[in-house]
């Protein structure tokens, strides 16, 4: 299912404003750049995100406007993306974020700008929930505090805990059940705090999936903290390398796909996911930089579930398993070897593809394609292959 993102980034941040030198929050610099470009970032490194929608306050959207498209022309997100203006509430503004979403999407996730510490890996999560038939699906975590009820400052209640969880975001939902949902929310003029409500109002059920500690949403000054916190813990690392090597024959299969990249008038290649040889050589590498073992073991070509998927998702899976492990990659080099079709018309859009799915910069990356002089198997025109080295830093034993 073609999917999208909402960002919010439409408050006023007064909470934050004079503690942030009057700025609003999801403008606030951190490593470079604003809070929301991060929360993008992060959706751009998954496979299956195909696009977002940033929503302003009205008065800053068209300098908001000039920010992106200066970060994506030198960081490149690598999906296309609209900014549009927020309106007087929450509510309003996710309203008129769906209204820019392109009508091939089918699900949505809803985020807040000023939770720029989620990963890749709890974006997948929530995607495979609604894969699996959830209309909703939220992040939640277990509260470990008692909780009271409190009415004009006597405690009246209090809630069984084990019965509580604290909500975060990004939130998803089948797209046209959050739509309708909202159209009815914005007749029936319904006080909301986030999107689940709307749709447990609607008499919609909400699934929850595992959310993340570390998912923490920027509020009050003394969050600001967590930023400095997180640009300065160096953890002692080690480097490492990772080796992959792939190979694909010609035949009646797969529309020749390189790096995540379309091949016009490239030969069909024999497999059972899509085949891209560049990408299961780069996923191989990368599990070789924490001991992962290889492809197959991870993605069986006897199994169903991985039938003519796509290669980037299984590099996802696999990058989601290196970050966890305290995995920062800092250079990779692939090779491809094939005598045809020339490739040199699609390097620098592989580069841009493998930047985007890995979250490195252009010169972290390099793309090389060769022949080996019409010998081999490839040099007659049977098949291809690729091979990659990612070279890596790895938390210390």
């Amino acid at each position: 299912m073609k999917c999208w993102s909402i960002i919010l980034a439409a408050g006023s941040g007064s909470r934050l404003a004079p503690a942030a030198g009057g700025k609003k929050k999801q403008f606030i610099e951190w490593k470079g750049a604003p809070l929301f470009w991060h929360s993008a970032v992060v959706l751009s490194r998954v496979a299956r995100m195909q696009g977002v929608v940033f929503v302003f306050p009205e008065e800053d959207l068209e300098f908001a406007r000039e920010q992106l498209a200066s970060l994506d022309k030198f960081r490149c997100l690598g999906m296309p993306w609209f900014a549009v203006a927020g309106g007087k509430r929450r509510q309003d503004s996710v309203y008129n974020g769906i209204a820019a979403l392109p009508r091939e999407c089918q699900t949505v996730l809803v985020h807040d700008a000023a939770r720029p510490f989620m990963t890749p890996a709890l974006v997948n999560r929530l995607l495979d929930a609604l894969k699996d038939g959830a209309q909703g699906v939220i992040p939640a975590i277990a509260v470990t505090d008692t909780i009271k009820v409190v009415d004009d400052g006597i405690v009246t209640g209090t809630p069984e805990r084990a019965t509580l969880r604290a909500v975060q975001t990004p939130q998803g939902f089948i797209r046209s059940v959050l739509q309708q949902a909202h159209e009815t929310c914005r007749a029936e003029d319904w006080q909301v705090t986030d999107d689940a409500s709307v749709l447990e109002q609607a008499g919609i059920p909400v699934a929850i999936v595992e959310g993340e500690p570390a998912n923490i949403k920027i509020t009050h000054p003394e969050d600001l903290s967590m930023l400095e916190s997180q640009t300065n813990t160096a953890p002692a690392m080690v480097p490492v390398v990772g080796w992959g090597y792939d190979v694909h024959r010609f035949g009646a299969g797969r529309p020749m796909k390189l790096g995540g990249v379309p091949i016009p008038g490239g030969p069909e290649v024999v497999a059972h996911s899509d085949g891209d040889v560049l990408l299961h050589a780069l996923t191989d590498a990368l599990l070789g930089c924490i001991g992962g073992g290889d492809i197959g073991e991870h993605f069986p070509d006897t199994s169903a579930e991985f039938d003519n998927i796509s290669s980037g998702i299984l590099l996802n899976e696999v990058a989601d398993k290196a970050a966890l492990a305290g995995l920062v990659i800092t250079n990779v080099d692939v090779t491809v070897i094939t005598q045809i079709p020339k490739l040199a018309p699609s390097k620098e859009h592989i580069k841009k593809n493998i930047c985007r799915l890995l979250k490195l910069e252009p010169i972290q990356v390099n793309v090389k394609a060769t022949t080996e002089e019409k010998l081999g198997f490839t040099g007659e025109k049977k098949g291809i292959k690729a091979v990659a080295a990612v070279s890596a830093l790895r938390p210390g034993i």
